[in-house]
């Protein structure tokens, strides 16, 4: 079996012991895919998923209580620091539209931003397994910010557009997204 095989296999078998946890609510199914992945290698998120210690330890007690998960990320990161000027202002963006203030939804936040700090798709850097994962997981927890994403931007572009317009800066030269000659990197599939 070649080692991507096996990773696929080793991700899966740590998924379905991640989901037989009690289902809490949808987080619980998206937090496992993510932390599936992480455990084989897959995706940016850094050691604690990108949370803090206490976090991280708090999300596995109330979310994976019979589960071991490593603390430290299986594989060397790839993000992009330069990125990290950024970061809280994503945070801010996000608790804004957030549809609830709990500790939940600051593991999120902390995690979807640590995913911003990639360099590939967000859903892949969060290491979800599709796109449209990540778009229920915006919608469930974001819903009035994933709603302004009418057009199907992709996500991360999406979100640091958002950064842009919260801040009157207006990077594109061109006078609607429909009319730019980049339309196809901000737009279209991911998959």
């Amino acid at each position: 079996m070649s080692a991507v095989l096996q990773r696929q296999e080793d991700r899966e078998q740590m998924y379905f012991r991640l989901k037989s946890t009690a289902m809490i609510n949808p987080n619980h199914e998206w937090l496992s895919c993510m932390i599936a992945s992480w455990c084989v290698g897959q995706g940016v998120l850094p050691d604690y998923l990108g949370l803090a210690l206490e976090q991280f330890s708090a999300l596995k007690t109330d979310f994976f209580p019979e589960c071991y998960i490593p603390e430290l990320a299986s594989s060397v990161s790839q993000l992009d620091y330069n990125r990290m000027l950024e970061k809280d202002d994503l945070v801010k963006l996000l608790k804004k539209f957030s549809k609830a203030d709990t500790n939940e939804t600051d593991w999120i936040i902390a995690i979807v931003v640590a995913g911003c700090l990639g360099s590939d798709h967000l859903w892949q850097d969060l290491g979800l397994w599709s796109r449209s994962q990540l778009t229920d997981l915006l919608r469930y927890n974001f819903p009035m910010l994933a709603e302004k994403n009418n057009k199907d931007m992709k996500w991360k572009k999406f979100l640091y557009k958002q950064l842009c317009e919260t801040e009157g800066l207006y990077l594109c030269r061109a006078p609607s997204c429909e009319v730019c000659i980049d339309y196809s990197k901000c737009f279209g599939s991911e998959e």
